[in-house]
């Protein structure tokens, strides 16, 4: 089992950036494909970003390809998620979650673990 905490969310202006991180504790991070999921209000979790076990393979959702990037330091069992050129539509609680899959996905129902959600917040 692992247990995730995010950091790092906020208000920002659009064209800004943040930059979110993820700590594990538990079981050996590596162990785990991360990924970044998002809920605006009144709408589904979606998903955002994923990467693999070694850090190797990464995938986006089509909205912020080009703008975000995720990455992780297994040494420091966390998982981060760089966000520049923030837009309105950005807004949302944002989630990392850990999947026992070895590939990567964004299948939020291959998840098996949550954190409880950090606020981002991007005035236009």
């Amino acid at each position: 089992q692992v247990q995730l905490v995010e950091s790092g969310g906020g208000l920002v202006q659009a064209g800004g950036s943040l930059r979110l991180s993820c700590a594990a504790s538990g079981r050996t991070f590596s162990y785990y494909t991360m990924g970044w999921f998002r809920q605006a209000p009144g709408k589904e979790r979606d998903f955002v970003a994923s990467i693999s076990r070694s850090g190797g393979s990464t995938r986006y959702a089509d909205s912020v390809k080009g703008r975000f990037t995720i990455s992780r330091d297994n040494a420091e069992n966390t998982v981060y998620l760089q966000m520049n050129s923030l837009k309105p539509e950005d807004t949302a609680v944002y989630y990392c979650s850990a999947s026992t899959l070895a590939t990567i996905t964004s299948r939020l129902g291959e998840y098996d673990y949550w954190g409880q959600g950090t606020q981002v917040t991007v005035s236009s």
